[in-house]
């Protein structure tokens, strides 16, 4: 097994996640089977109870595991399956490790973090290394472990000296370090600086990892200057100081990586049994980011939600509406709406505010409600809905939002609502935070012929997607759904939860209790993104016409097996515009 561990300086945020996501991408490209892990210094057990305004959105596992955003990263890019193991927090190991002192696992010596919080470290990444996270179930030959926040923060040390450790353990041949450091520029001077770098990677080195790649994050590619400046202070070859600067699309910074012989250096470095041939997978890549580049036709979404302060709270959504956007050769506009500022209230609060929001919403192409908790803007959620049902706007959210009767609530807002349409589900514990929804993968079986959303799945009869909700509908109230045009299409195995809902006679209007964006790839969009998409962009007729097929100009080559609306994925091309 090789191991490459991705750590960061100087801030935070920099984008250690979509470049660990890169060098994995890469190195798959050549034939490896690549796996990764998240490690999180909190002390939380998982990302489940975090506000998105905390580390932004929770990214669901097939198991049901809540984790970091950048899990998501790491499955888009490679197309793998991860499990909750995959991320690693504090709270994780010292919860296992007090789990064993407590069974008398020690023989009654002192627990400490050395050498007992570090070993567990190493024996987790060693084990879940293993875990195969390909459809062949192939064991994975290399892992990138991505250390989160920035060396020198108290909360890191623990893991930064298990990897210290680690690096004998395992054998330098087996071991390597990735440092992301920041080159910052200021305006006043135009001038990158490398002070901030040197100053990270002395203190990494000085807690005894030092790094072999230097990847300097920036807003203009490195000068050669910059680059030998680093490359002298930071105890590396020139060839060793990689620039990632500011690219058009993340798309790009696998291939920015491999332009500058990354893959070179790893084959060397870690003697990877890699084929150096030319590689179709990058060259997708390399088309996909050049097709993202060329678009003109713009279509422009409305998010509607709690969370639209940070971006980040809804990267699945967004990037899930990205990959269905360049499917349908446009360029995606999103317009993040907060939800409250479509509420009565914000007109005598802040009518300008108010108004604008309203704007925003009316002049899209399509209208997005992604799920959230809480009563905070929800009565925003419904106005939005029921603007995108009256026009016929196409419309994708959220099912539990769809309620229909006029004193209609959830038992989540009013407990004692005379019309509960929506219920709190069995396994939801009230008294406990953690763990007690319904998550992960499960199947929804198609009860309509007709559903639009069946055929934008390829006439399955039934789907496998990811969930994440503690309310479900309540089957008492399903006629009255029905009786307005509120079609259930979709419900689980035993029959007894609504899955999805489609109102009659609209261009596209569609509930789903699950959240399809997890499972959205690149080049493998979501059906239910792609199918808002397509109607947004007025194409879904057509496409639905065409037995599913986009036109020659859009198109993906042949029909396959796979769940994605569209096509040979795995030999995808895109047509020269």
């Amino acid at each position: 097994m090789k191991y490459i561990l991705v750590t960061g300086g100087v801030i935070s945020g920099i984008g250690k996640g979509i470049i660990a996501s890169s060098v994995g991408t890469i190195l798959k490209s050549c034939g490896l089977h690549v796996t990764a892990i998240k490690i999180d210094p909190y002390i939380n057990i998982d990302a489940g109870t975090f506000s998105p305004y905390e580390h932004g959105e929770v990214f669901v596992l097939d198991d049901g595991g809540e984790v970091d955003l950048d899990l998501g990263n790491y499955e888009r890019f490679l197309d793998i399956r991860l499990t909750r193991d995959n991320n690693l927090t504090t709270g994780k190991i010292y919860q296992s490790v007090i789990n064993k002192e407590r069974r008398g696992d020690y023989l009654g010596k002192t627990v400490q973090v050395v050498p007992h919080i570090t070993d567990a470290i190493q024996e987790w990444v060693v084990k879940q290394a293993k875990i195969s996270v390909d459809e062949d179930e192939a064991e994975p030959q290399v892992c990138v472990i991505e250390l989160g926040g920035t060396v020198g923060d108290i909360e890191s040390m623990p893991f930064i000296e298990a990897f210290r450790q680690f690096q004998f353990k395992v054998k330098r041949e087996n071991f390597c370090n990735i440092h992301v450091s920041l080159v910052p520029q200021p305006s006043t001077t135009g001038e990158q600086k490398t002070k901030p770098t040197q100053n990270s990677v002395r203190e990494l080195r000085g807690l005894g990892l030092s790094p072999d790649l230097v990847m300097c994050r920036c807003a203009t590619p490195l000068e050669n200057s910059v680059k030998e400046k680093i490359s002298m202070f930071c105890h590396v070859e020139p060839t060793q100081v990689v620039c990632v600067q500011d690219v058009s699309t993340v798309y790009r910074v696998p291939l920015l990586l491999d332009e500058q012989g990354v893959v070179s250096y790893f084959c060397q470095r870690l003697n990877l049994p890699a084929d150096m041939r030319p590689r179709k997978m990058l060259t997708k890549w390399k088309e996909m980011a050049d097709r993202s580049d060329r678009l003109l036709e713009k279509v422009s979404i409305a998010l509607v939600g709690k969370y639209t302060k940070l971006s980040d709270s809804y990267t699945s959504v967004v990037k899930a509406l990205e990959h269905s956007a360049l499917a349908v050769n446009h360029k995606l506009e999103v317009r993040y709406i907060d939800s409250a500022d479509l509420e009565p209230a914000m007109l005598q609060e802040e009518p300008v505010k108010y108004h604008e929001a309203w704007q925003k919403l009316c002049s899209a192409e399509g209208v997005l409600v992604p799920g959230g908790f809480g009563v905070r803007g929800t009565e925003g959620k419904m106005l939005a809905i029921n603007w995108a049902r009256k026009p016929r706007a196409p419309f994708l959210g959220n099912m539990s939002s769809l309620l229909v009767l006029t004193d209609a609530n959830s038992t989540e807002f009013n407990p004692d609502s005379l019309h509960p349409v929506v219920i709190d589900m069995p396994e939801h514990n009230p008294g406990q935070m953690g763990g007690t929804m319904r998550l992960g993968k499960r199947r929804t079986i198609f009860k309509n012929d007709n559903s639009v959303l069946k055929k934008l799945y390829g006439d399955v009869e039934y789907v496998d997607e990811r969930h994440r909700h503690r309310f479900e509908v309540n089957t008492e109230f399903k006629h009255h759904f029905e009786s307005k045009g509120l079609k259930f299409v979709g419900q689980d195995v035993e029959g007894e939860r609504m899955e999805i809902i489609e109102l009659e006679g609209h261009s596209y209007f569609v509930g789903v209790q699950y959240h399809p964006e997890f499972t959205s790839r690149p080049i493998k969009p979501s059906p239910p993104y792609f199918g808002l998409l397509l109607a947004a962009a007025g194409k879904l007729q057509s496409f639905l016409s065409k037995g599913c097929r986009l036109s020659p100009r859009d198109t993906y080559s042949d029909r396959s097996g796979s769940s994605s609306p569209e096509a040979d994925i795995s030999e995808l091309r895109f047509p020269s515009l």
